[in-house]
Order: C-alpha cells, then structure tokens, then sequence
C-alpha cells in the first residue's frame, strides 16, 4: 500500500519556507555552507542552494557529505570540500529524511571536529523514531510512523513526491 505525504507543489513550497528560514539564521553571514548527504540529502540540499541563491547576496557553497549509511564507523564521513573553507562558517547539514539520526549523528560529528560558527540540520521529513539525541533544525514536515512503514522522497524533474509504503 502506498500513501501520498507531499506532493510535488507541496514539497517546493517546504524547500522554500526551509530556504528562507536558514536565510533568516545567517542573515549577517558571508557565506553560508549547505552540506547534503549523498542520495535523497544531496538533492535536497541542492534544491535548497538554488532557493538561497535566489534570496540572499552570501555566496552558497555546497558540499556533498559522503558515508555508509549502514555503518558509518566502517568509512567514516567524508566531504568533498576540504576542513579549512567550512572552518568558522555557518554549516547546515541536510538530508532527506531523518529517520533513526544515525545518518545525521555522524554527519555531525564530523563536523564538530573543526570550530564552526554555527551548525543546523535541515530534513524535509522528520520520522520521530530516533536512536540519537539529533533533532532537525529546520524541517518539512513531522511524521509520526509505525516502524513497520518506509517513507521514501523521490525528487524527479517536476514530480517530487514523498511517500509512506508498508
């Protein structure tokens, strides 16, 4: 069985409510750093850049955040730009959906590792069903599922949808 959440329409108007409120908490930043987790992050957060690129002078850097989802430890995080240029800058780390945390925990911490002058989360779909103490800074929306359901995000040219399947 599957259950519309967000539609298209509904899933551009959240990307730029979310735009806009990262907007308003770096409001006095020269630059600000949207890092997105590889798959379902990474294009949210892209979606996100070419909101902020519309609204704010600061220039918007993105960085893909790469790791194994299913055990981080194995891999670690790795980013695809270096420490020193997100070093004493705004970061919001963004991803799809926040399910247990354990994606968004070690993202994180990765990036603690070097002084920040802020650091946010960003999902489009909180879960409510976390392991971690990490909470979405800025969210889509709040879903409270069984842990038997998957919410899956497809971003397609003109369809984005979300959905909850069984």
């Amino acid at each position: 069985m599957v259950n519309n959440i967000l539609s298209h329409q509904e899933i551009q108007h959240k990307i730029k409510r979310i735009a806009y409120q990262i907007y308003e908490a770096n409001v006095f930043e020269s630059e600000i750093i949207i890092a997105g987790i590889v798959g379902g992050g990474l294009n949210f957060a892209k979606k996100i850049q070419a909101v902020l690129n519309t609204i704010t002078e600061a220039q918007i850097t993105l960085c893909e955040v790469s790791m194994n989802k299913s055990n981080p430890l194995t891999t670690g995080v790795q980013t695809s730009i270096p420490e020193e240029e997100y070093t004493n800058k705004s970061v919001v780390l963004v991803d799809d959906v926040l399910n247990s945390g354990t994606t968004l925990i070690y993202g994180v911490h990765h990036f603690l590792r070097v002084p920040l002058k802020q650091l946010k989360t960003a999902v489009l779909v909180n879960r409510n069903h976390k392991k971690y103490p990490v909470k979405a800074d800025f969210k889509g929306i709040s879903l409270s599922t069984s842990l038997q359901e998957h919410v899956e995000v497809e971003f397609r040219p003109e369809n984005d949808r979300v959905y909850l399947t069984e």
